[in-house]
């Protein structure tokens, strides 16, 4: 069983994100898996934990299913994922203000749905490492939430987010 699962989309790479994780594992009994997206040569690689680009489908559900908590960017397909499974999930929003972004949409997605059980929300990358040892102590999980989420609420997110294509 995995203990977290970063996963930060497959289009971009996330190295704000994936440092804060990476320096919290070191020197911690706890398995991290990342799924870290596009890598360029110059992209951070983590050293305390093993990851791969990209995740088949069937993959990710795999390591979804086995996590106790789930890391991402503040993108829909994550928080999604994340109440599909049932999974509590840590967001640190992407910012376009420091070229991790085309726009700041993130900052709104995580305002939006900070206040929601099982979705806790950072704000700064300093903040992860004491957000990630108070969850992963939850007698819960940090989940916070009833063990599945309302079927209409996923179905609404999903038609909201898809409308356009």
């Amino acid at each position: 069983m995995t203990d977290v699962f970063l996963t930060v989309g497959t289009q971009e790479p996330f190295d704000r994100l994936v440092r804060a994780v990476d320096a919290w594992a070191a020197g911690r009994s706890v398995r991290v898996f990342g799924q870290l997206g596009a890598l360029g040569p110059r992209n951070y690689r983590p050293r305390h934990f093993p990851f791969a680009t990209f995740l088949a489908r069937a993959d990710y559900a795999r390591h979804l299913a086995a996590c106790r908590l789930m890391v991402a960017h503040a993108g829909m397909g994550s928080i999604i994922s994340a109440l599909e499974g049932a999974k509590p999930i840590l967001v640190l929003p992407r910012q376009a203000a420091l070229g991790e972004h085309r726009n700041e949409h993130q900052l709104a997605t995580a305002r939006r749905f900070a206040d929601r059980p099982g979705i806790h929300v950072v704000w700064h990358e300093d903040e992860v490492a004491d957000r990630l040892d108070w969850l992963i102590q939850c007698e819960d999980g940090g989940k916070g939430q009833a063990p599945t989420t309302s079927p209409e609420l996923i179905a609404t997110l999903r038609d909201f987010i898809f409308a356009g294509r």
